[in-house]
This record gives C-alpha cells, sequence and structure tokens, in this order.
C-alpha cells in the first residue's frame, strides 16, 4: 500500500471517529435534555398537586361560603330581618310561647314525641301561637360536630316555604322515634335522608319544589341567619320555653316539662302570667 492511500485511510479513518463521536455526543446531550424536561415536569407536577391540596385545605366549607351572605333567601311565612321571625299559629291568639330547639337534640326530641301533639292541640285552640327559634350548636360541639342541625334546619326553612303547616309536620317527623337519629349520627347532613322524612308528609312527599330546595340549599344561609338569632338570644340549651321573657319550667326547677302533666301546670301558670 503506498504511503498516500494509507495516509487516506487513516484520515478517513479519523473522520468517521469524529463523526461517530459528534452523534454519540448529540445524543448524550438529547438525552439529558429529555431527562431535564421529565424532572421539570415531575416537579411542576407534584408542586401542582402540592398548590391544588392546599388551595382545597384552604377553600372555606359551603357553610361556611354562605355564611356572609348579603342577599339572603328566606322561606314564606316569615318576618322579620331576614325572615329569622317565624310564628305558627292562629293571629288572634294573645300569647305566644317561644320555643327553642336544635334538630339534632336527644331531649327536644323526648320533648317532641312525648309533649308535642300537647303543644299542637293548645295551638290549634289559639291558647297561644309558637315562635320557633332553631339552634344548630350541637354540629359545633366537641366529639361531634357535622352539618346536620345546619341542614335539617335549612330543610325545615324549605317545608315553611311551602305552608306552617307543612313546617310543623315535618318539624315532628324529625323528631320522631322513627327518624330521630342519635346525637352522634349525622343523619340530618344527608338530604337523601331529609327527603326520606318529607316523604312522611302528604304535602311535601312527590312536591318538586320542595326538593329542589332541599338539594339546592336555598334556605342554607336563612339557616345560619337564624342559628344566629338563637345565639343572640341568650339561651344556652334546648328545649328552652319561653312566655312573656320568662323559662317555661317545672316547677321549682330551671328544667323544660317532659311529660304531658308537668307542661300542663307550667304552661297554665305561663298564660296566666
Amino acid at each position: 500500500m503506498s504511503a498516500r492511500n494509507s495516509q487516506a485511510n487513516k484520515a478517513a479513518a479519523r473522520e468517521r471517529l469524529r463523526q461517530e463521536r459528534e452523534r454519540q455526543a448529540k445524543k448524550d446531550k438529547t438525552r439529558r435534555q429529555l431527562v431535564v424536561i421529565g424532572s421539570t415536569i415531575v416537579v411542576l407536577a407534584i408542586a401542582g398537586g402540592a398548590g391544588y391540596a392546599i388551595m382545597q385545605a384552604n377553600k372555606p366549607s359551603h357553610w361556611e361560603s354562605v355564611k356572609d351572605e348579603k342577599n339572603v333567601t328566606a322561606p314564606k311565612n316569615t318576618e322579620g330581618e331576614n325572615g329569622t321571625t317565624v310564628v305558627i299559629g292562629k293571629p288572634a291568639a294573645k300569647k305566644t310561647l317561644e320555643l327553642y330547639e336544635d334538630s339534632r337534640c336527644p331531649i327536644c326530641a323526648t320533648f317532641e314525641q312525648t309533649v308535642g301533639p300537647t303543644v299542637k292541640k293548645d295551638v290549634d285552640a289559639g291558647k297561644y301561637k309558637i315562635k320557633y327559634v332553631g339552634a344548630t350548636f350541637i354540629d359545633g360541639a366537641k366529639s361531634i360536630n357535622g352539618q346536620g342541625s345546619k341542614n335539617a334546619l335549612s330543610a325545615l326553612g324549605a317545608a315553611l316555604n311551602v305552608s306552617p303547616e307543612a313546617f310543623s309536620e315535618y318539624k315532628t317527623a324529625l323528631y320522631s322515634k322513627a327518624f330521630h337519629p342519635q346525637e352522634t349520627d349525622d343523619k340530618f347532613a344527608k338530604d337523601d335522608y331529609l327527603l326520606k322524612v318529607a316523604d312522611s308528609v302528604p304535602a311535601l312527599k312527590n312536591n318538586s319544589e320542595f326538593k329542589k330546595n332541599v338539594e339546592d340549599g336555598t334556605f342554607d344561609a336563612w339557616a345560619l341567619k337564624m342559628s344566629d338569632a338563637f345565639n343572640k338570644s341568650g339561651v344556652t340549651g334546648t328545649p328552652t320555653l319561653k312566655m312573656d321573657g320568662k323559662k317555661v319550667t317545672v316547677e321549682g326547677t330551671d328544667n323544660p316539662p317532659l311529660t304531658v302533666e308537668a307542661y300542663n301546670a307550667a304552661i297554665a301558670k305561663a298564660l296566666k302570667g
């Protein structure tokens, strides 16, 4: 082989080696870029996920979001600011019994199941009217918590929007042995359960407007305003009964009357005033 050919071959070999090195360098560069891009995407995804989680954690709950609503939708058959005055009974009745209750309250359930029929009979007879004030404090009680008191109060608003009679019958159903849950069981937080209870009330069964108002939370903000009215009343427990500003209690105690006999005695005294 001539010296010229030998040099030419060596030069060609060096050129091929150079080109191979360039190709490999490009591959390595591309791979590094892909790794960087992939890592960046993962970091952004993690950051985005964390950011979303933080955003969701800091997002106010539904009840917190309606708490400060200025345009409150109040049910029909209400009066006063934000419709928080609810009076049931004959307008001609001279006396008004204030009744403070929390829908999840077990003692309220006992009162309604035992004394409720007597209260209804008296109201129907025009002995007195009922001014209802709904509370939601059990939702915030330690070790209990939940949303059932608020949700049930909103559903009561939907029933009141139908009629005062529907409201009274629905309240009775909510407190009944058949439907009232244990205090720690937040069944009233579920719209489906509230609608199931409503099926026992003729005016509410298959009532599409009532159903929509419950599911849409039409009266959620109103329920919270009603709860505020309870908080401002100075009443610290439920059930509480008042007439002419004075508590209606069992003689010689600060306890609400939970039997028909005790109630009749207490209400007779209150009516004499």
